[in-house]
């Protein structure tokens, strides 16, 4: 049986993707990758202004990654409000005190040594956006019922992997904020029970004096193992 003569029981529509010559398609994935090898978590940013498009072209993007059973069970709040930012940074920076200072958590902090991190987070007000991605176990459906949702933190990730790749694409800079524990962003930003943080985005220019950790890539012999179909027999 074919996918044409296939019964389906719900909306199918045909879907043809255009099939590259090979060299064109290794050119893009090249250019792809340098575009992305580019790409750095930043702690210093500009305060100027970005366009509410680019939130929404990010946030767009991101919609557009698979999740289970398509439930697409995410959330971007995004900020502007200088309010919200310094209530956020506080909340977060309380969060990060007890992280650095009080907990005896000597390998966590070790593996964080080499990018100079700590407890201040000014970056949470001077960013001009702050976008918070919002799992939800459940989702509510119009008749008040809740609607379970499937593989939520793996769908979620690969939503903010887009995000961030949408954000790089158009000059902008960011970064995986995660402090622990997250939940002062659902009642700063007024979330129901059926959503938990999952990544906390600044999102801005780079500032004229950023400065990143320098660090290596995982070499692709270590990302990347190959088990290949056995040679034919002669």
């Amino acid at each position: 049986m074919t996918s044409s003569t296939r019964p389906h029981q719900h909306p199918f529509e045909p879907y043809a993707l255009p099939r590259l010559p090979v060299e064109e398609s290794l050119r893009r994935g090249e250019e792809f990758f340098q575009e992305l090898d580019q790409r750095r978590s930043v702690r210093w940013f500009s305060p100027d202004p970005v366009p509410v498009e680019a939130i929404e072209l990010a946030v767009r993007a991101a919609n557009t990654a698979p999740s289970g059973a398509h439930q697409q069970p995410w959330t971007f709040v995004a900020t502007d409000d200088p309010d919200l930012k310094h209530r956020i940074r506080l909340a977060a920076e309380e969060e990060e005190r007890r992280f650095y200072l009080e907990r005896e958590l000597p390998d966590w902090h070790g593996a964080l040594a080499r990018l100079e991190t700590d407890e201040h987070k000014e970056f949470l007000d001077v960013a001009p956006w702050l976008v918070v991605a919002f799992a939800q176990k459940h989702t509510p459906l119009p008749d008040g019922t809740l609607q379970k949702n499937y593989y939520v933190s793996e769908s979620v990730g690969i939503a903010c992997g887009l995000f961030i790749a949408a954000l790089h694409t158009m000059g902008l800079a960011t970064l995986t904020h995660t402090p622990n524990p997250m939940a002062f962003l659902s009642q700063v930003l007024d979330r129901p029970a059926t959503e938990r943080p999952f990544i906390l985005f600044p999102v801005g220019y780079p500032a004229d004096d950023c400065e990143v950790p320098v660090l290596d890539r995982k070499p692709l012999a270590e990302a990347l193992t190959f088990r290949r179909r056995p040679a034919p027999r002669s």
